[in-house]
């Protein structure tokens, strides 16, 4: 008896500090509870009404405009027609509340059940990186998509839960439901399930069948991942899992799922994609530079001309030859680029030609040897010798192996003499032909070997056009650029491109009598297929084997720089600068500065008094006994050794900044008044090494 009294004695203090530990929760638990129906309170209250939050649109709108104003491209998102509750198909509500939120219909915004799996799963992963999943009701991602962000973070949830639960108390769950399948992001720019509809199938959200409305209900989750198309098969696989969502839950039978499949949807073809989009991927990253980061819908301005883009697109596409590509580029004086063409059909190769790849130019690269010899006192009627010449075992030749003899400067650019480029370089010394290509915009490496006066380093097709139409703004260093001002829909202006004067390459006689050469070359020389019946300058450039062809030139104010070749630097038959290019920079130019004043140049074009061979015979595929040669002059036997159709590499010198401030660094010097032929002294090329030397009777191939 004594025992059991001690033990209830014992039992006593534990009870009492049981029930006050009860009571101390359920005092929290109240006081959790009150502040959780307060906090829900407030936000109800300041919950817009349903009118506003139908209005709400969120994301930005980016709408690109051309020159004149026309849109040209819209970006971001894209919402279709409000579609009422009553107007929605059941099959697509039945599905989204499927996959989404099974107990949609009974909770109160948020899931208690949901949430004690998602934390269950958290504990079971506490140790990785896994989020926490499937706590989130279509309440709650409609709360997150008008008033929250997708970070992730304990108070972000916490907000979107009260929020969800201030909704469920204010709206009903039709209009919620409705909210949500008008609002909600299903990738590809769309938002809420009419724009998804005509953006997938090409028609509105009101008559989903059930196929469709599986695709759709489907990419709430990873609307990239899932879009069809991004991968149509990842939405198909993800359309199957909420066709059998659906058979659990009771809302289609087993006959139903099975005689579905998502499989058999016909989506919409993707819209066809115009060759302006070359020119849009290239300048829209442009905006990151000009303006602050900013959500507000935006019209971007541009110097796109459509006119001349379609001329542009046009131009290549009914010169490029068969199996090749062809880019094209064309700018203001200002550097604003009118048009630009990366390749013969974005559709099927969005890949830009004009500003990303690198190939080289051939001839068209003599620009700057005449730019460094003009500045370093020759004259175009200066005399020059077209005569065989070898450089440290190089030998460059001519047509045919031919040889003119004593020439003008002017004749001898205007026929692409190598023998006289090469003479040229390495007097002047070819660190300073680098260094006139690097003062003109060229970015990419350039080798120092003797052999590339002839235009043995890869460059942008933009860059080289950039430098012609610095030659065409007499000598003055310009940039290119696509945009000329941003403002908000309300036009508000947020950026506005102001005029710029550019800094002098070279002298003004320097410019004037490159563009006497250029001229000569259009007129007489091997670009005469460029002709358009106005003054006009230019230069063709063909790289060995006939593997590319180029034409750079200008006229009235207007810069266009044409590329053709293929991809895998393989080489194209009768493909050569003089030929398709020149003929599509004529059919683009033409049309381009009709409505354009003629504008003469600073010196009348002084044509020969003599013709070299045709423009055939000006090229030439391979040397003497059918074998191929590098960039050096160097024989190779056979076809080109490479499956791409590229020739063995050697060690080049390639020249850096530093090695260009030191060859600038030397001295310039100006014709006298009364100029007579003035030459530097001769520097000394770099010397390959002893393995690498070409020999003496390699015979270089890169033309004109």
């Amino acid at each position: 008896m004594a025992r059991a009294k001690s033990s209830d004695r014992r039992r006593g203090p534990v009870m009492r500090t049981f029930v006050r530990l009860a009571q101390i929760g359920i005092g929290l638990a109240l006081i959790g509870l009150i502040a959780l129906v307060v906090m829900v309170a407030v936000a109800r209250s300041e919950l817009p009404s349903y009118t506003d939050l139908k209005n709400i649109e969120q994301g930005q709108m980016i709408r690109v405009r051309a020159v004149d104003g026309a849109i040209i491209q819209e970006i971001g998102p894209s919402y279709g027609r409000w579609l009422p509750s009553a107007e929605i198909p059941a099959v697509m509500k039945d599905a989204m509340i499927s996959i989404e939120d099974r107990r949609f219909r009974s909770h109160l915004g948020v899931d208690p059940k949901g949430m004690a799996r998602s934390l269950y799963f958290a504990w079971q992963n506490r140790d990785t990186d896994r989020r926490l999943q499937g706590a989130s009701t279509i309440t709650q991602q409609l709360a997150r998509t008008i008033f929250l962000n997708n970070s992730y973070s304990v108070g972000r949830k916490i907000r979107e839960a009260i929020l969800a639960m201030a909704m469920e108390s204010k709206f009903s769950k039709d209009q919620i439901l409705e909210l949500y399948l008008n609002k909600v992001y299903f990738g590809g720019g769309a938002y809420g399930i009419d724009a998804a509809s005509r953006k997938f199938f090409d028609h509105g959200a009101t008559n989903l069948d059930l196929g469709e409305a599986a695709i759709i209900a489907g990419l709430v989750k990873a609307p990239s991942n899932y879009s069809p198309t991004a991968d149509a098969q990842a939405a198909i696989g993800r359309a199957s899992v909420v066709l059998r969502a659906m058979q659990d839950t009771g809302v289609i039978s087993p006959g139903q799922a099975a005689a579905t499949e998502p499989a058999d949807v016909a989506l919409a073809p993707e819209p066809p994609q115009n060759s302006v989009r070359y020119f849009t991927d290239w300048a829209l990253p442009q905006l990151d530079t000009l303006i602050d980061e900013t959500i507000q819908p935006i019209d971007v301005w541009t110097t796109v001309d459509l006119s001349m883009q379609r001329l542009a697109t046009a131009a290549i596409q009914s010169n490029v030859p068969s199996g090749a590509q062809g880019a094209l580029v064309s700018m203001e004086n200002d550097g604003a680029v009118r048009a630009m063409v990366g390749g013969s059909d974005y559709v099927s190769s969005n890949y830009n030609r004009a500003v990303t790849a690198v190939r080289q130019p051939g001839s068209s690269w003599k620009l700057f040897v005449y730019l460094a010899a003009l500045e370093s006192g020759y004259s175009p009627d200066d005399v020059v010798t077209d005569e065989p010449v070898q450089i440290d075992g190089w030998t460059p030749r001519n047509s045919g192996g031919s040889y003119a003899g004593p020439m003008s400067v002017r004749n001898a650019f205007a026929f692409s003499k190598n023998t006289v480029a090469a003479q040229i370089g390495n007097e002047l010394g070819f660190g300073t032909v680098a260094g006139m290509a690097r003062r003109f915009g060229i970015t990419t490496p350039i080798n120092t070997h003797p052999a590339m006066v002839l235009g043995t380093s890869e460059v942008r097709l933009i860059d080289m056009t950039r430098a012609f139409a610095e030659v065409s703004d007499g000598g003055r260093a310009i940039e290119p650029y696509g945009i000329t001002k941003v403002t908000t829909i309300d036009d508000e202006v947020l950026y506005q491109r102001r005029e710029r004067t550019g800094a002098p390459l070279v002298d003004d006689y320097v410019a004037a009598s490159m563009t006497d050469l250029l001229q000569t070359a259009v007129n007489a020389g091997t670009g005469r297929a460029a002709q358009i019946g106005r003054p006009a300058a230019g230069k063709t450039g063909t790289t060995t084997s006939n593997k590319d062809g180029t034409f750079f030139g200008f006229s009235s104010g207007l810069t266009t720089g044409v590329w053709m070749g293929r991809d895998d630097a393989k080489a194209v038959g009768g493909l050569q600068g003089g030929t398709a290019p020149a003929r599509a920079w004529a059919a683009f130019m033409k049309s381009a500065v009709a409505k354009r004043p003629v504008q003469k140049f600073d010196t009348d074009v002084v044509l020969p008094d003599w013709q070299l061979e045709d423009e055939d015979d000006a090229y030439f595929g391979a040397p003497e006994g059918g074998d191929f040669v590098d960039e050096y002059g160097l024989p190779v036997e056979g076809n080109p050794p490479t499956g791409d159709g590229q020739l063995p590499q050697q060690d080049a010198p390639v020249l850096d900044d530093s090695w260009i401030d030191r060859a600038l660094g030397r001295g310039q010097r100006k014709p006298d008044p009364q100029p007579a032929p003035r030459r530097p002294e001769a520097v000394r090329p770099p010397q390959p090494k002893a393995d690498e030397r070409p020999s003496e009777d390699g015979q270089d191939e890169l033309i004109y």
